[in-house]
């Protein structure tokens, strides 16, 4: 066997025996994420290459009424103490925060691992929440993955 082959393979071989729905995965429900999300929680997107989920977070934030209180970031070099800024002011006045490309910020993903093992419902206002995109990367890290 080819082992550059066997993944295709085997996803013909279940398409064609067991139907498609069986190799496709599910479409991501925002709204249902949103519903187990709380302060506390962030919510964390993984993307594969060409995956951008922030115009659907955007259209919810409207749909939810919360687009006026919508900030986001794009990381990499030198946006972490920004981004730690809008974190502290986001969790007050109860808005949402889009963290953008966190495995770009190597080095602040410590930091960010400490700001959210920080977080506690009574500091953090209830209609917070946290929004996080990366690539999977050995770097981000695992309690804020646990955690999420």
């Amino acid at each position: 066997l080819r082992s550059d082959k066997v993944q295709e393979g085997l996803m013909d071989f279940v398409s064609t025996e067991m139907g498609g729905k069986f190799i496709e995965p599910p479409p991501f429900n925002l709204p249902l994420s949103f519903a187990d999300a709380k302060a506390t929680i962030p919510i964390i997107f993984i993307l594969s290459s060409g995956a951008d989920p922030t115009m659907a977070l955007l259209s919810f934030a409207e749909e939810q009424g919360a687009s006026s209180k919508f900030d986001q970031i794009s990381l990499g070099q030198g946006q972490g103490p920004i981004a730690e800024k809008k974190l502290a002011a986001a969790g007050k006045s109860g808005s949402w925060l889009l963290l953008q490309n966190c495995h770009l910020a190597v080095s602040w993903m410590p930091k960010l691992e400490a700001l959210v093992g920080a977080f506690d419902e009574g500091s953090l206002h209830p209609d917070f929440r946290l929004w996080l995109t990366a690539m999977p990367s050995p770097q981000f890290p695992v309690a804020v993955l646990q955690n999420a």
